[in-house]
């Protein structure tokens, strides 16, 4: 029997929602427990190797960044074309998307070849922290093929509302990673120690395990899209609308890749200790953002299938939810990070420099948590609409535009509190330029609805009238046979 997804537009929303976002809530908090655990081992080999793996942190970015683009721009499409009844265009943007992901494959071992160690070297002089870097670098992104299948699978599946196997999958890899990180790092059980180089490997271990149960899964069950090769027609048009969303949303999550390259250049003028700050507390944000963006991801097919489907009151419902549940997810980091920042980097076995430096930062940066709410959830909305274009440009102001500017103007006068404070500033000016959007989007779009409507309904007039006149003509032609025919009586 063939699967349909008809609960995304009948259940009610709140429970949907939820239903959706918790298994990827509970998922993105064990990632992002895998990202805690991974710097507090990295941190017992010195600061040295924390600053190593802080440093490769962008050119891994990277890699996660084109894969959940490219995933969301293939997970947008999906929905948009399940919600409007074309089942076969699904199948088509599922299949094309695997095999756009597979030249992003390609691409990125040779990325990894030739980029990583003149790209390191640009961010510090100690040739030792550059050595550890690159041992770390090379490895995550020349078998990086695990990681951007696994995405791809990934969003694949959120596109069809499968969150419970997203969840288990996403948990499997990362639970791997955990286990495999002790072990390799410091050499347990058998195994040689290999400190970075042990790190990177246990993180592709788990994600090529990921991908394989992926796999697995797929091939034993029936799933309301179909991935073939008689599907794998490199049609304009579909290329055009993975990409019109993935482009930007890929950029959107390279941003951060940037923005920490910037930053780091920025803080390492001042000390290096502040380059192994901000890498920490990028770990550390993704406890309180990754479950934001569970929401976002449970958010995301119920908005594209619901606005494929017609239903607009349904998606602003949808909104608002997720707006008040990642707003509380928002507020729990914020109070806990004003409260107890010592606690949080005293994890990390800080030395008593670090540990100072982190307070400060985290108070400082946490003000922007609660407002950045508005701009992470539209973001998203914008992404499900397939207005990639909207959702790049909230995405650019929040970690590009006004962040950076304001870094390198208050560092002058406040040195690393400056950059700090940046982040609050960006958050801030992006949450209104994201409600700015949504209300002109808004406007445009029942302007254009009304139109077609009134387009609509003149064509009908038109063909009502048509009709009319047809009928009157045919109705004289008989009149007429009639005559002509009685007329030699």
């Amino acid at each position: 029997m063939e699967k349909t997804n008809d609960f995304m537009k009948t259940g009610k929303v709140f429970p949907l929602l939820m239903s959706m976002s918790v298994p990827m809530m509970i998922s993105m908090l064990i990632q992002s427990l895998y990202n805690i655990v991974d710097s507090i081992y990295v941190s017992r080999l010195g600061t040295d190797a924390l600053t190593a793996v802080s440093l490769a942190y962008p050119l891994q970015n990277v890699v996660t960044s084109v894969a959940v683009g490219i995933g969301v721009g293939i997970s947008s499409a999906i929905a948009i074309h399940l919600g409007a009844g074309r089942k076969e265009r699904a199948n088509q943007a599922a299949t094309i998307g695997m095999a756009l992901t597979v030249i992003h494959c390609i691409l990125f071992v040779l990325l990894g070849i030739f980029v990583t160690r003149p790209f390191l070297a640009m961010f510090t002089k100690n040739d030792g922290i550059v050595d550890l870097a690159c041992d770390y670098t090379y490895i995550v992104l020349c078998l990086s093929f695990g990681c951007l299948l696994q995405i791809a699978f990934e969003k694949i599946f959120q596109g069809i509302g499968e969150m419970k196997i997203t969840m288990i999958l996403l948990a499997t890899g990362a639970i791997i990673n955990i286990i495999l990180d002790p072990i390799m790092i410091f050499g347990l059980l058998g195994c040689p120690a290999m400190g970075v180089k042990g790190a990177a490997y246990a993180t592709v271990i788990g994600q090529i395990t990921a991908f394989l149960l992926y796999i697995v899964v797929y091939k034993r069950r029936r799933f309301a899209v179909e991935i073939h090769p008689k599907y794998l027609k490199f049609e304009k048009s579909m290329i055009l609308q993975i990409y019109s969303v993935g482009i930007p949303s890929s950029i959107m999550m390279t941003l951060p890749s940037i923005l920490v390259s910037i930053l780091n250049r920025i803080l390492g003028g001042f000390s290096d200790v502040y380059v192994a700050v901000l890498g920490v507390y990028f770990k550390l944000q993704t406890f309180i953002y990754m479950p934001a963006n569970g929401i976002v991801q449970g958010m995301r097919p119920l908005v594209g299938y619901n606005y494929g489907a017609g239903e607009k009151e349904r998606v602003k419902s949808i909104i608002r939810y997720s707006l008040l549940s990642a707003g509380c997810i928002m507020l729990i980091g914020t109070v806990l990070s004003l409260a107890i920042p010592g606690q949080i980097f005293a994890l990390f076995d800080a030395e008593e420099s670090l540990l100072k430096a982190g307070i400060l930062a985290l108070r400082l940066i946490s003000l922007g948590f609660l407002v950045s709410t508005i701009g992470v959830i539209y973001s998203g909305v914008f992404e499900s609409l397939g207005e990639g274009k909207h959702s790049l440009l909230i995405s650019l102001l929040r970690q590009f535009i006004i962040t950076i500017p304001c870094a390198v103007a208050l560092s002058a006068v406040w040195g690393p509190a400056g950059v700090w404070a940046s982040f609050p500033i960006g958050e801030v000016c992006a949450s209104v330029a994201a409600l700015i959007l949504l209300k002109r989007y808004q406007g445009e779009h029942t302007h254009l609805s009304r139109r077609k409507h009134e387009k609509t309904e003149g064509r009908e007039k038109f063909y009502l009238y048509f009709k009319m006149q047809r009928r009157y003509f045919l109705y004289r032609v008989d009149q007429r046979s009639e005559k002509t025919f009685e007329s030699p009586q």
